[in-house]
């Protein structure tokens, strides 16, 4: 009898080429979700920013209007040469000058859009803001939800 053993062919460390291609796939497949997902994030912190922004402003005009006895829907009266509520604002300290930056178009939202505001020297009534911002009408909205108690 014949006693024939069949020696097997050791493969070399390594990986083939069509794992080498899975590998990679999965990979890219991987960096594409977090770069979505990273996409996603920075969106929602901009609108963040830019809703705390227009909060933050309008507090500051509630406050002032309030401290002084201004009425709402009521126009500044002209001190230290302007009726500019921004101005009277960032003069007596009751917003940083980012914030009155924004607030007179000098900086831009964090999304990328613009801060607006109607007659700059209006206390606006209650439940309107006085700043807005120019993505507001977009799906990703930076206007706040609920201002009838401002």
């Amino acid at each position: 009898m014949k006693n024939v053993s069949r020696r097997r062919k050791r493969s070399s460390p390594g990986l083939t080429l069509i794992e080498l291609t899975v590998v990679i796939s999965v990979l890219l497949s991987l960096a594409s979700l977090l770069t979505t997902g990273a996409r996603a994030w920075k969106r929602g912190a901009d609108r963040s920013q830019c809703l705390i922004t227009i909060r933050s402003f309008q507090v500051a005009v509630r406050s002032y209007q309030n401290l002084y006895g201004y009425k709402e829907g009521t126009l500044h009266p002209i001190q230290a040469g302007t009726s500019d509520i921004a101005e009277q604002l960032l003069g007596k300290e009751y917003v940083t000058p980012d914030q009155y930056a924004q607030a007179t178009g000098m900086r831009s939202c964090p999304g990328g859009g613009f801060y607006e505001r109607g007659d700059p020297s209006l206390f606006p009534p209650a439940g309107q803001p006085y700043l807005t911002c120019s993505l507001a009408p977009e799906p990703d909205s930076h206007r706040p939800t609920k201002t009838a108690d401002w």
